[in-house]
């Protein structure tokens, strides 16, 4: 793992990461790839070591490829197996665990039409190793001990007696986050489930469990535990509700199998589902995300994808005011837009942990998006502002997506040859094409985050639109 050893082996950053989880490494990575000079500090001595949120959401898995980890990510996960229900060491029946069996292939809009599973730590190692090929910095066994804001930036005070100037801090320190509480801001939310849980990575005894199913073992009183075979390794998750961390006992108690079929056990972790939002997203010069702003139950699959969404929304909007000079008013709209997005997936994962909704198109967050929000202005053809702009097929066989992928926005003519504004060519590339199905007629500019920012039959009002993103000389 190549890392950084000291924060004295770097100058100021312009973002200062707490934390190198999903969230703070895929932040870091965006920021990078836009120029940012971001440094991420982790207190823990390396990456996380578990498998946790190993659900990979369609939605996220095209965030995934747009930040050049898509065919490391593909090759590296598998789709859900289908679950196998146990009772009294029989097989007695089968349950989709992700509700999408029934989904089709990929189609031209949607390449991604099914979740994947893959161990955290391992989409962390993917994050990790991308975002320092391409320069990013990363130091670990480095914790934030306190830090200051003023009108110009942040002072970072570390635990070793450094100190740091950085333009802007990013919590990703996860539910517990240090920032947050530093700032006094709430969380609101409940408690999901009394009972306690725990979740682990084993390695059964080859034969104890076939790696074709999700095994599943309901028992009296919603008592379960599940055994997930982890893609890419000789491992299983463990799920189970219990407050027991001896793991080989637990899987003897709730399944057919002994502890000897447990021949290592190597992560366990235990907790009470929760569901609680922190009561803003930003204060000043600091803004929370992942974890920081919003804690999921593990039930919907959704905590993580929520999480890498934020960044992905956060990533872009940073780069514009850092490198592109426009309005640090513009950072207002990440709390503005994510806000009602991670209120909503709270909701429905919730539901789902409670029995009351099941797992499907919702939890697959393609339909998620930003209508009516604070930059989403217009629509035309098939689609509204605010909306995930999708990908299709061209004539000369590229994809839509493969145009959006980067750093920029895209202004996409389609079907018209109607006259377009100047815009920034650092920041906006733009594309003529034919008129396609999946989009109609029209002007769409598509952010850099993948949705239609602003929509109209001609470009009218796009050049004051595209003015609220900057176009000032770059700040190297």
């Amino acid at each position: 793992m190549t890392a950084l050893n000291s924060v004295k082996e770097i100058g100021a950053p312009d973002v200062l990461v707490v934390g190198a989880g999903p969230t703070g490494l895929a932040l870091a990575l965006d920021l990078t790839r836009r120029g940012v000079r971001a440094l991420v500090v982790e207190r823990a001595d390396s990456l996380f070591p578990g498998s946790r949120g190993k659900g990979l959401q369609p939605r996220t898995l095209e965030v995934l490829d747009d930040f050049g980890v898509g065919d490391a990510v593909q090759a590296a996960s598998a789709t859900a197996p289908i679950g196998q229900i146990w009772q009294d060491g029989t097989p007695v029946g089968e349950h989709d665990m992700l509700g999408d069996r029934e989904v089709g292939g990929p189609t031209d809009t949607e390449p991604h039409p099914r979740a994947r599973l893959l161990p955290q730590w391992r989409t962390q190692r993917i994050l990790f190793e991308r975002l320092t090929g391409i320069g990013g910095r990363v130091v670990f066994a480095t914790e934030l001990s306190s830090f200051d804001q003023d009108a110009d930036g942040v002072t970072a005070h570390l635990a070793d007696g450094t100190t740091l100037r950085a333009a802007y801090l990013v919590a990703a320190d996860g539910g517990r986050s240090t920032v947050r509480r530093a700032l006094g801001i709430g969380m609101t939310g409940e408690t999901v489930d009394p009972a306690p849980m725990v979740v682990a990575d084993v390695r059964l005894r080859p034969g104890a469990l076939d790696r074709e199913h999700w095994h599943l073992f309901p028992g009296a009183d919603g008592d379960f535990a599940a055994l997930c075979p982890l893609p890419g390794t000789d491992e299983h998750q463990l799920v189970a509700r219990t407050d027991d961390l001896d793991i080989p006992a637990v899987i003897a108690a709730r399944t057919h199998l002994s502890t000897t079929d447990v021949v290592e056990v190597r992560w366990s972790s235990d907790f009470r589902p929760r569901a609680a939002m922190a009561d803003r997203f930003r204060d000043g010069r600091v803004l929370l995300a992942g974890d920081a702003a919003h804690v999921h139950s593990p039930a919907g699959g959704q905590g993580l994808n929520t999480s890498v969404q934020d960044a992905y929304n956060l990533g872009w909007k940073l780069g514009q005011v850092l490198r592109h000079g426009a309005d640090p008013a513009l950072l207002d709209t990440y709390e503005q837009e994510r806000q009602p997005v991670a209120a909503h997936m709270l909701g429905l994962s919730t539901r789902i942990h409670r029995g009351e909704e099941q797992r499907g198109e919702a939890t697959r967050q393609l339909g998620l998006g930003y209508r009516g929000g604070p930059l989403s202005e217009g629509s035309a053809g098939s689609l509204e502002a605010g909306d995930r702009a999708p990908d299709g097929v061209l004539p000369d066989g590229r994809r839509l997506f493969d145009l959006f992928r980067g750093p920029h926005f895209t202004l996409l003519a389609v079907g018209t040859d109607t006259e377009l504004p100047p815009v920034d060519e650092r920041f906006t590339h733009i594309h003529r094409i034919g008129e396609h199905e999946a989009y109609g007629k029209g002007v769409f500019l598509v952010r850099p985050d993948g949705y239609v920012g602003w929509a109209g039959e001609d470009a009218t009002g796009l050049a004051r639109y595209v003015a609220r993103f900057g176009g000032s000389p770059d700040r190297t």
